[in-house]
């Protein structure tokens, strides 16, 4: 089976432009292609880790890929599935994110002469004169086509700035500047992209009257249709500072039934063989799917060791062992004690197991905390510094384990 084939038979493919020649391209290891992400956190995330999935398997078929930085991009904010205006970053803090991101892709993508390129499309944009944008590209954009955009449409309620209006016209000036100055003669994305790629690919037809190809990628949903990555406390993220090896471990430890058997076709580099033979898994043999699934995607993104450890962390919890050596730990200071004692909402709040006191009081009152065992109900509870100092288990549900020390 070629990657074309492979890709559509993963359920990874939502919608292409040309697919006869973009098949013939990527299974012939020809496509030049590129993915952005605009650096609006100091880490990836899951959402991101499917177009980084995607870059790694074209790479190992043979295609070139070109990672693209928004340090430009990002000075606007793409309003695609989003409901208000994005906040806007300091240029300090645009770099910062870019420097981040770089490093967490190189453990995806090979980069170096002849392999991966990764570029900043705030090398050229930043660069840019706004009349002499608008006298290069401004004509090959219809105003009634934009509005008819997904990417504008649920904007419209509220209100578009004029600002986010222009992010498909940068989004398209990249693909046209890559295109010559790189040779780049595809685009990938997320299936919300899909208005802004269409723009570049036209843009391109228009400017310089060679073909160029997007592709969009399925977004990656629950069977309740909601956008997986998130949690309680917000995104799942790939930096280890923000969400421990543990902790996303425990993410796709836990996704649904339904699920399981999708993420790990559309994820995992296991083989499709593999993967078809557990079609007909039920009960147990789900959760060890969800094993699989968990320990592979751990793996890829913090390597063997942390994988393992988290794997170990996991069995020896849910199957009554004492080792919680590995396991996600607060260490509190002094100054976190009023009188010797700290507040169970506060220490949820400081732990990452509840995103507000008004969150934490919630769990507590429906059940879902316990200290060493034992179930709590008192949203007033102090806990005191002793016994903080000998080390207590914080379990959220029946599932997230955290230990408090000091």
């Amino acid at each position: 089976m070629e990657i074309y084939e492979e890709l559509v038979a993963r359920g990874l493919i939502a919608q292409v432009t040309d697919e006869a020649e973009i098949r013939e391209l990527v299974n012939s290891g020809k496509a030049v292609f590129y993915i952005g992400f605009d650096p609006t956190a100091d880490s990836l995330h899951v959402g991101h880790f499917m177009a980084l999935c995607l870059m790694k398997r074209l790479q190992m078929a043979g295609n070139r890929p070109i990672a693209l930085i928004g340090g430009g991009t990002g000075y606007i904010g793409d309003p695609s599935g989003r409901s208000d205006l994005r906040t806007m970053m300091t240029p300090e803090m645009i770099q910062h994110n870019c420097d981040c991101f770089k490093e967490q892709m190189s453990k995806f993508i090979e980069f170096g002469e002849g392999k991966a390129q990764m570029v900043n499309n705030a090398d050229w944009l930043l660069k840019l004169n706004y009349i002499d944008v608008l006298r290069e590209v401004g004509a090959c954009f219809s105003v009634n086509n934009m509005l008819r955009a997904e990417c504008y449409k649920q904007r419209m309620e509220k209100g578009l700035s004029f600002l986010e209006f222009n992010y498909m016209i940068m989004q398209s000036y990249d693909f046209y500047h890559l295109y010559k100055e790189y040779g780049c003669n595809m685009q990938f994305g997320g299936d919300d992209q899909w208005s802004n790629m269409l723009g570049g690919t036209e843009l391109i037809r228009k400017k310089l009257g060679k073909d160029a190809y997007a592709m969009t990628i399925t977004l990656l949903m629950n069977s309740e249709g909601k956008k997986m990555g998130k949690t309680a406390n917000g995104a799942v993220w790939l930096d280890p500072k923000k969400t421990s090896p543990y902790e996303f471990y425990q993410y796709w430890r836990n996704v649904g039934d339904q699920d399981v058997l999708k993420c790990i076709r559309m994820l995992t580099f296991l083989p499709l063989e593999e993967i078809d033979a557990m079609n007909d898994w039920q009960g147990s043999q789900l959760n060890e799917a969800k094993d699989i699934l968990a320990f592979e995607l751990t793996k890829l993104v913090h390597g063997e060791e942390e994988a393992t450890k988290a794997r170990e962390v996991s069995k020896s919890l849910f199957g009554g062992g004492a080792d919680n050596a590995n396991m996600p730990t607060t260490a509190l200071t002094d100054d976190d004690f009023t009188d010797d004692k700290i507040g169970l909402l506060d220490l949820l709040v400081k732990a990452g197991l509840a995103p507000s006191k008004g969150e934490g009081r919630r769990l507590v009152q429906q059940g879902g905390i316990s200290v060493d065992d034992e179930k709590i109900s008192d949203v007033y509870l102090q806990i005191e510094k002793e016994k903080i100092a000998n080390g207590i288990i914080i379990k959220k549900g029946k599932k997230v384990f955290h230990k408090i020390t000091l």
